[in-house]
């Protein structure tokens, strides 16, 4: 979507395009510092003037368009920073991270890691912070998206003025409803081959617990829904039970609740995401002297402790650092052509079995 202009953009980037012709290709933060303008709208009127087919932006900066059609790039490919920002720094997270810097080190580039927070209703500050101030070449961000901010920091980070890719979500902007880039697991997929695992076994009746607090979970639900038709299940009398996080008072009469369904129902097998409910389920079964995977089987969604626990649970395992290492090789490629078409890039997740999933009893 095109910006209405007023005098004083028309102005600074005509300056910019006098400066560009000068210099040749430079970095924002000169043309910062040389227009007096904040960098966040430097990176605006380059966007703007890329869009217009006056400029193209080259790794860490912009260059002018050559009558030939191609940009004048002196500026070094490496030592490029990005900016990264995920909801949590202790749980899934923290291998998306490694992945992404792995694949940074072997592009010679940084990652600036800033965590934000589930609970946190707007993360416009600290990317606000990660462009103006530090300066970041390009963004891999797990926004929010069902906070009263949401549509506003979506819109923004469209209009950033760097390469922007969005880690396990997805997005739209302007009225064409034109996507973003992204880097997504299928998690319908995992919740399916899940499923299919349990039916496998001989199960007929696989029931699904979900995190109340997740963004995965209308995702893992529709993969438990797709399974099921497919297999010839129903899920309506089976178990679908959404339980609160760990904090709340309500979530061990939730866990018996789950338990009291299966029992209701026939149901002899639980998907459950995430691993903290599946470790808690499984205690409760203990303590009512149930035992997994004799009376109830159980697999577990997530995979960062389940294999750890006692006994270990089979467990879906996202791709968690290869999550990392695409995005940043996205943000890349979309430095190095500022042209490409917009990717949308789906990793399928893998299933762990261990020793929390048998055949029903007889």
């Amino acid at each position: 979507m095109t910006e209405p202009r007023g005098p004083l953009q028309v102005a600074r980037r005509q300056q910019l395009l006098e400066a560009l012709q000068r210099d040749g290709a430079m970095r924002i933060s000169d043309l910062s510092q040389a227009l007096g303008a904040a960098a966040v709208t430097i990176r605006r009127d380059i966007a703007q003037l890329a869009a217009e087919g006056l400029v193209r932006r080259v790794h860490g900066g912009v260059a002018l368009i050559e009558p030939d059609g191609s940009a004048v790039d002196d500026l070094p490919a490496a030592g490029r920073t990005l900016g990264m920002l995920v909801p949590s720094l202790d749980y899934y997270w923290p291998d998306v991270a490694r992945g992404a810097e792995e694949a940074a080190q072997e592009l010679d580039m940084r990652v600036v890691l800033r965590g934000s927070s589930y609970d946190a209703e707007d993360d416009k500050p600290q990317l606000e912070r990660l462009v103006d101030r530090l300066e970041v070449d390009g963004l891999i961000v797990a926004p929010r998206m069902d906070a009263p901010t949401s549509e506003r920091t979506i819109d923004w980070l469209a209009h950033a003025g760097v390469p922007v890719v969005l880690l396990e979500r997805t997005a739209t902007v302007g009225a064409h409803h034109a996507v973003m880039e992204s880097v997504v697991t299928d998690h319908a997929l995992g919740a399916a081959i899940a499923v299919r695992h349990l039916t496998s076994l001989g199960h007929r009746k696989v029931g699904v617990v979900l995190d109340s607090n997740s963004p995965t979970r209308p995702h893992v639900r529709r993969g438990w829904l797709e399974a099921a038709a497919e297999c010839g299940l129903d899920p309506a009398a089976t178990v679908e039970v959404v339980v609160p996080d760990a904090r709340s008072a309500d979530r061990d009469a939730a866990l018996d609740h789950v338990l009291d369904r299966c029992r209701a129902t026939g149901t002899t097998a639980l998907l459950v995401h995430a691993d903290a409910e599946a470790i808690a389920l499984v205690q409760h079964c203990e303590e009512r002297h149930l035992s997994v995977p004799g009376d109830l089987s159980i697999v577990a969604y997530d995979d960062e402790v389940a294999g750890l626990f006692s006994p270990p649970l089979t467990a879906v395992r996202p791709p968690r650092r290869s999550i990392g290492r695409a995005a940043v090789r996205l943000v890349a490629d979309r430095l190095a052509d500022p042209d490409r078409p917009t990717h949308r890039v789906v990793i399928s997740p893998s299933l762990r079995i261990r020793e929390s999933t048998a055949p029903p009893h007889a």
